[in-house]
């Protein structure tokens, strides 16, 4: 009876985050933002990959939840219930050639859990926070050399992935020492709200001849994706063990629903400070609605890992896809938001880590304690059209931590720092310092008592 409890109060908390979530926003202005569905922190943004530079497809075990591989929840034991939930903090700094400008934020990381139901067959699922939209510029330019119109670019928004996912062990008899070949999948829910709009304010002109004007389209992501995943641990005589990920997201061609206005607008005195003219887009009759598509490249991950004796580890993670993320294309015939700069192009992820395992039977507290270091690179994240030339946007950087067992080990608090810098200066450079926390609690479910 006390463990059902525990389980409703959890499905409540999801309920109860799940809307915020589901349209999660940084605060801060994010130009990237503005391309596809938004800016994504993946896997960075979760303590527990962030420490170790981003490497995720060998990593599994019996007190965290890794859902980047879902072959990884077969490291769940068999009597173990694990909540793992996590949080971060961001100090961001924007700046070009001639420019900068910085700002700090936090937010929810994600929210997971994992358990047994037999002892070859594992259940795992969560919320991410899987993209944000969340900028604003304006330029200035002249309209028939007449005066000054000021345009205003700006977005919100965002979506999250709900995840539910098993994990099977074909090879081994499921404890961390005998785990031998994993196969799991998840199913990904896709959902979130994403708005952009463009408005062009004349300024200093006679409102007869010059109306302002604003272009808003609003997105509902509602689509389901698919992840699959492989794990394999070879020994290597008496004291190494080869790991093997490997993870497949297969290629998805899906829709969106796309919501559309353009209107004519002047400055007002009275809330809301602007009098609406005349509606551009749609007719009158016409719906506002209409359908757009959305696409996911064939992606393709492996990683390896080489492990002495539960004392280290040394781990590599290559992705590689024909574009990076999630490709947006408007179903309007007359494209209201003009010519888009971005452009799809091939996208490569690499990261390399090495983790130092605590000794769970040690005397002391510090000797129980991993600690983990690693960096990555991203190439290719964005294509961007400047003039007549490709741009591709790269994204390097670092991350370390530390992996606190708490209650007898069972329980882990995870935290990390780590540094990312996306772009150039002749763009934009993007620099980014993130704190991670993690907590992974284990909590013992299943057991059957002997005695009363």
């Amino acid at each position: 009876m006390k463990n059902k409890k525990k389980i409703l109060w959890i499905i409540g908390l999801l309920a109860i985050l799940l809307p915020g979530m589901g349209n999660a926003q940084n605060g801060f202005n994010m130009p990237y933002s503005q391309f596809g569905t938004g800016l994504s922190e993946l896997p960075y943004s979760l303590a527990m990959a962030a420490r170790m530079g981003g490497v995720v497809y060998t990593r599994s075990g019996n007190n965290f939840v890794n859902p980047f591989n879902p072959a990884s929840y077969a490291g769940i034991g068999m009597e173990s219930f694990v909540f793992d939930m996590g949080a971060n903090a961001q100090l961001t700094r924007l700046q070009n050639n001639s420019d900068h400008a910085s700002d700090a934020d936090g937010n929810l990381s994600h929210l997971a859990f994992a358990m047994p139901l037999t002892k070859w067959w594992k259940l795992a699922g969560g919320l991410i926070p899987y993209t944000t939209v969340d900028y604003e510029s304006v330029t200035t330019g002249t309209y028939m050399d007449s005066g000054i119109v000021k345009n205003i670019y700006d977005g919100t928004g965002g979506s999250s992935l709900v995840f539910l996912g098993s994990a099977f062990n074909i090879i081994g008899d499921g404890t961390n020492d005998g785990r031998r070949l994993q196969l799991g999948f998840n199913v990904n829910y896709l959902t979130g709200h994403l708005q952009r709009a463009i408005s062009y304010s004349f300024q200093g002109y006679d409102s007869t001849y010059y109306i302002n004007k604003r272009t808003i389209r609003q997105t509902k992501l509602s689509n389901i994706t698919f992840d699959l995943g492989l794990q394999y641990r070879e020994p290597l005589g008496s004291r190494y063990t080869l790991g093997i990920g490997l993870v497949y997201k297969p290629y998805r061609d899906m829709n969106v629903v796309d919501e559309a206005y353009i209107y004519t607008w002047q400055p007002s005195t009275q809330t809301p400070y602007y009098t609406l003219y005349d509606t551009i887009f749609p007719l009158s009759g016409d719906p506002a609605q209409f359908d757009s598509r959305l696409e996911q490249a064939h992606t393709f991950g492996v990683g390896l890992s080489i492990e002495r004796n539960n004392r280290w580890q040394v781990a590599f993670d290559a992705t590689f896809a024909a574009w990076n993320g999630m490709k947006y294309t408007e179903g309007l015939t007359t494209n209201i938001f003009g010519t888009n700069a971005y452009r799809t192009g091939s996208w490569s992820r690499y990261a390399a880590g090495f983790e130092k395992i605590g000794d769970m039977d040690a005397s002391s507290y510090w000797g129980r304690i991993s600690w983990s270091a690693g960096l990555h690179l991203e190439q290719g994240i964005m294509h961007l059209m400047l003039g007549n030339s490709q741009q591709q946007v790269n994204e390097w950087g670092f991350g370390m931590g530390a992996a606190l067992p708490m209650r007898k080990g069972r329980s882990l608090l995870s935290l990390s720092l780590s540094y990312s810098s996306m772009g150039s200066k002749d763009l934009l450079q993007r620099n980014c310092f993130t704190i991670g926390i993690g907590v992974s609690t284990c909590e013992r479910w299943f057991v059957k008592r002997k005695y009363n």
